[in-house]
Parts: structure tokens; sequence; C-alpha cells
């Protein structure tokens, strides 16, 4: 797992990928925090964090699009499913690649919080952690579900775009659920709220650490690396 791992972080950097995500992040984020921390001039970073689904929506699909499609295009995906390495090392070396280098998008809110808490004293650090954990632990979930979506194409525009809408219909689901009226129908607007990423999300940057929704996040990346296995083992006997 560990050579699948470097291979696909120093892959981020030879290519333009690695660059192009964490610039448009580091820019999103910084016009984020600039607009609604720095001129509304409040040491809450709440909306800040909240602005960031928003991006992830668009950006995770830059990084994901790759992990496999790329494989598949080049034709060395059989070198690596013949390889002497299971499956999911594999799987996991290149989403935590992936995830690391997410990390190190992310990472920018904490130099944001220190620059905030020059100016306050008794700056707040525990809303911070719980948000950042929350913005981690939804782009661990974006980026095991663009993963999979990855492992089913070659193309990678393909990979990006299907990856960018899956998530968007995720982003829509408390939406869906408020337009859904009908008696019959009551049930469904319950089950929609129970998978929304949204929801779960904004519990964090309310300042509501829910245990549940840790576990709902964590669970998504089990599932959704385990599809991506299973995509790899079914093209591993084809």
């Amino acid at each position: 797992m560990k050579a699948i791992y470097r291979r696909e972080l120093g892959a981020y950097f030879t290519s333009s990928i690695g660059y192009v995500f964490l610039g448009v992040f580091y820019f999103y984020c910084g016009l984020s925090f600039t607009f609604s921390s720095l001129f509304a001039l409040t040491y809450d970073m709440s909306e800040a964090f909240s602005l960031a689904f928003t991006a992830l929506i668009f950006l995770i699909p830059i990084l994901t699009m790759k992990l496999f499609s790329e494989e598949k295009k080049q034709r060395t995906e059989q070198c690596l499913l013949t390889a002497p390495i299971s499956l999911p090392s594999m799987v996991l070396g290149k989403f935590f690649a992936a995830l690391t280098l997410y990390t190190a998008g992310i990472a920018v809110y904490f130099i944001f919080a220190v620059i905030l808490s020059f100016f306050a004293p008794a700056f707040g650090w525990i809303p911070v952690l719980s948000n950042f954990l929350a913005l981690f632990l939804v782009g661990a979930a974006f980026t095991a579900i663009g993963a999979f979506i990855s492992s089913l194409t070659e193309n990678q525009v393909v990979a990006a775009v299907t990856s960018c809408i899956a998530l968007m219909v995720i982003w829509l689901l408390d939406s869906m659920a408020s337009f859904i009226t009908l008696d019959f129908l009551s049930w469904l607007p319950k089950l929609l709220m129970s998978l929304s990423f949204y929801s779960k999300y904004a519990e964090f940057t309310s300042g509501i650490f829910n245990l549940s929704s840790v576990l709902f996040y964590i669970s998504a990346v089990v599932i959704f690396l385990f599809l991506t296995v299973r995509v790899s083992e079914k093209r591993r006997w084809s």
C-alpha cells in the first residue's frame, strides 16, 4: 500500500492536478474567510467552514477523476491488478493519497484560525477543531465516492462530471425532501434527510457535535471503498 500511496501522491505533482486543486481551493477558502470573517468583523469561522461544502462538490471530482480511470486509459490497470498486492491495499493507497492532498488543502483553515486568534485573546479553538473534523470527514466521504465513480470509467472527464453530478444530488437531498408533501410519500423526506450529507455537516458548523454523524461519514467511506474494491475485483477476473 505504501508504494501505491507514494506513487499516487507523487503523480498529483508531476501533473497539474495537485497544483490546480490546491490553488483553486486556497483561493476560494481565502475569499470565503475574508468576506465571512474579516470583513464581517467576527471571530466565528462557522460561515467560512459552511461555504467550503459547496467548493468540495466541484473540486473533489478533480482530485479523484484520475485515480482509476487513468490506469485504464494508459493500459496500466492490468499491471496493478496482477501485482503482488491485495486489491484493498491498492484501493486504500490511492484513496489515502487523494485524502492527503485534500487534508493539505483544508489545513489552511488553521492558518485562518491563527490569524483570528491574534485579534481575539479568548478565541475558541474547540469550534474550529469540530468544524475541521466535519470538513475532513465529509471530504473523505466525497473522495471515496469519487474514487468509486473513477473505477467505473476510463475517461477522466466523464469521471469528473459524473462525480460532480453525484455530489450535487447529495447536496440537494435536503431541498428534495422539502418539496415532497404527498401523504403517501411521507416516509420519503425522512429517508432523504437521513441520507443527507449537508444537514449532518451543518450540525457541526452550528456547534453541535453528533457522534452518529461521524459514524455516518465513516460508513460512507467504508461502503464506497468496498464497492471500489468489488469493481476492481470484477475487472481482475474479466
